[in-house]
């Protein structure tokens, strides 16, 4: 595993994100103006997207999966995990059910709106997921193996580098979580009231 992160997932899912979001956006232009010269490209490109995204959804959620059972969390934190995994699941299975959709449909030269509709849904939570995902490192420090300290240091003089009165971490009063470990085979019972040898 590379050394700066405890888990593939982080880097797996800009794939997703990228890839299913792209695809949306490629659908919904194929749609909007059927008279385009290169609409067909588009929605072959988008196709290609949209199954290559989800096909990489599955590692995807594979590598959270892992990350959510051994990551070091507390209380707070894992609440939040299970908020982004209860996003995540309906996210995917959306899209996997979009990408066979398509699949069949694929004959067809035309774009059917019911399926651009849904395509808009999922692309929305997928957008929701990432961000509580991106909460999960940048308000609770999931994952991080260092987070710096305040300190007075110089900047250029036309820098827009500007420091606070109260720096981030001191707000949030928190040092890195403690450690939380479960066993691979544990279920992770989110109704399970976790001791932290407080």
């Amino acid at each position: 595993m590379i050394d700066i992160i405890p888990n593939w997932h982080p880097i797996l899912v800009h794939y997703t994100v990228a890839l299913l979001s792209i695809a949306t956006v490629l659908f919904t232009i194929a749609a909007l103006f059927p008279k385009l010269q290169y609409r067909e490209q588009l929605i072959i490109a988008a196709r290609f997207n949209l199954w290559i995204g989800a096909a990489i959804t599955v590692v995807t959620l594979a590598a959270g999966f892992q990350a959510y059972n051994s990551v070091a969390h507390d209380t707070a934190s894992h609440t939040a995990m299970t908020n982004h995994r209860n996003w995540a699941i309906p996210t995917a299975i959306a899209f996997f059910i979009l990408a066979i959709w398509q699949a069949k449909l694929q004959a067809q030269k035309r774009v059917n709106p019911v399926f651009i509709f849904f395509m808009i849904a999922a692309t929305l939570s997928l957008v929701t997921t990432a961000y509580k995902g991106g909460e999960l490192v940048y308000r609770y420090g999931l994952g991080v193996m260092s987070l710096p300290t305040a300190e007075d240091h110089g900047h250029q003089e036309n820098s827009d580098h500007k420091h606070g009165a109260t720096n981030h971490h001191d707000q949030q009063k928190k040092e890195a979580p403690e450690s939380h470990d479960h066993t691979p085979m544990n279920n992770h019972n989110d109704e399970h009231e976790h001791d932290h040898g407080h």
